[in-house]
């Protein structure tokens, strides 16, 4: 037997997006909210977050608008030393929980229905129980079109012979005797991450083999610092950015130049970039990956067999004795597949990114737009797609779009002011606060005012560039 209930917005997913988003319409409206997630606990893919994971930009901008998640801190040690706090997981879940708890149930305005599985037409199931829901809703949030693949779920798309000791990066911890060796798998921020814990344990640099298929471009996280003292480094850095973007002569001369400005960096100077995820990372933790020596870049893993991992471009050796660890889940693989979509289309709300980097922010400005403005057409012209990046000039597409979403944005004062007023904007209200009579502050924020549309008469013609070249591979 099916139990009917009714709201007004049914929210799927209790992840970031799901939180975000109805945290900022809790804020706005006196809406009632129904949440159903398919895992005990709110949090999404954090709940499987592997045990040494961090967030990798800085938790001032993270979570939700109504709740700060950061300690105020500037860390004293370790590889992000001077800089803002890092978020554990442990740390994201029990926000999440409070949120939660305190905030949203506490009111009696939302229902949470945790361990469900949702069927489509405001039908879910409760995977521990069997019992049925039925919802009567006015909106429907979609806030799974964002969900990511996490090595502890996702599965491999090669081959793994049963001698090879094999495991997501999760399981690291519970290694119990030191193995022939360390066998890396994947290019991303997961790898990384799985990197730098065995560094940070006493593992021996020559006891690691790292495979990437690809090099990325990484942001260096010295530039998200969203405080003060930092404004010189991180809103100079998007003077830097901009400037860049606007003098280049070619998309390989602008990448150089991002580089050049420090916008962005690599882990390798001999090996060129081609893909961009937008891993944030620490010049300190870069020092430490370059002492791997091992890097194998022969493609993507086909197999691994008992005593080879067979490679698209070539093999190298292992052993039954080595570790091999899974870090080959990607943005990609998770939600690249998926057609893009409107975020408003009647009914139905699917928070996407709409401000590169920040999907937290995404979600809380989507709730905001669908509360405070009328049509669909005006709300999907606030909330133009941000599209994800994964090849190095990806990077062009996504900060065009960034930039025009950011100019619409300013052409709106309300908007703006909400905006600036935001906790997960992270940089308008500091460089709203700037001291007028700082000269050095005043001279930053000129630059970007200066090559702000000339960086984006830059991009446009640089995308006009790839859809050519797009085309033509295409037609022949």
């Amino acid at each position: 037997m099916s139990k009917s209930l009714k709201t007004d917005y049914l929210i799927i997913g209790s992840g970031l997006v799901g939180m975000a988003f109805a945290d900022t319409l809790f804020t706005e409206t006196d809406a009632n909210i129904i949440i159903v997630d398919r895992y005990a606990k709110p949090g999404g893919h954090w709940n499987l977050a592997y045990p040494f994971v961090t967030l990798h930009q800085p938790s001032s901008f993270f979570g939700v608008s109504s709740k700060e998640l950061s300690r105020g801190e500037i860390d004293q040690i370790g590889l992000n030393k001077g800089m803002g706090d890092l978020a554990t997981g442990d740390e994201i879940c029990a926000y999440f929980d409070d949120v939660m708890r305190q905030r949203f149930l506490a009111s009696g305005r939302v229902q949470y229905f945790p361990m469900c599985e949702y069927e489509g037409d405001g039908q879910f199931t409760s995977k521990l129980t069997g019992e049925t829901h039925s919802v009567d809703y006015e909106k429907l949030v979609d806030a799974t079109f964002l969900t990511i693949a996490v090595p502890s779920t996702h599965t491999p798309n090669f081959s793994i012979a049963a001698e090879a000791q094999f495991m997501p990066l999760n399981d690291m911890p519970s290694i119990t005797e030191k193995p022939a060796g360390y066998v890396v798998i994947g290019g991303g921020k997961t790898s990384i991450d799985a990197c730098l814990w065995l560094l940070a344990q006493g593992v021996d640099p020559d006891d690691i083999t790292w495979i990437r298929s690809r090099d990325a471009w990484l942001l260096d996280r010295a530039n998200t610092q969203p405080t003060h003292e930092f404004f010189h480094k991180s809103v100079g850095s998007i003077a830097a950015q901009y400037e860049a973007i606007a003098n280049a002569s070619s998309i390989e001369d602008m990448f150089d130049r991002l580089e050049e400005g420090g916008y962005l960096l690599r882990l390798d100077k001999a090996v060129r970039p081609t893909m961009f995820h937008a891993a944030t990372i620490s010049k300190p933790e870069i020092e430490q990956l370059q002492r791997i020596k091992t890097i194998v870049r022969m493609g993507q893993v086909s197999a691994i067999e008992k005593d080879r991992i067979v490679l698209t471009k070539g093999e190298i050796p292992t052993t039954p004795a080595h570790i091999h660890v899974d870090c080959s889940a990607s943005l990609e693989r998770s939600f690249a597949h998926k057609a893009p979509r409107p975020v408003f289309a009647d009914d139905c709300i699917t928070p996407q990114m709409i401000r590169a980097y920040q999907p937290a922010f995404s979600a809380s400005m989507a709730a905001y737009v669908e509360v405070n403005y009328d049509s669909d057409a005006d709300k999907n012209r606030l909330c133009a797609l941000v599209p994800p990046p994964n090849h190095d000039v990806d990077f062009i597409p996504m900060t065009l779009a960034m930039m025009m979403n950011q100019f619409n944005w300013s052409l709106d004062k309300t908007l703006r002011l909400w905006v600036r007023e935001n906790r997960l904007d992270g940089f308008t209200k500091l460089i709203s606060s700037a001291d007028k009579a700082d000269q050095q502050k005043m001279e930053i924020l000129q630059r970007i005012q200066n090559s702000a549309m000339p960086a984006i008469a830059k991009l446009q013609q640089f995308n006009v560039e790839l859809l050519n070249t797009a085309l033509s591979k295409a037609l022949i």
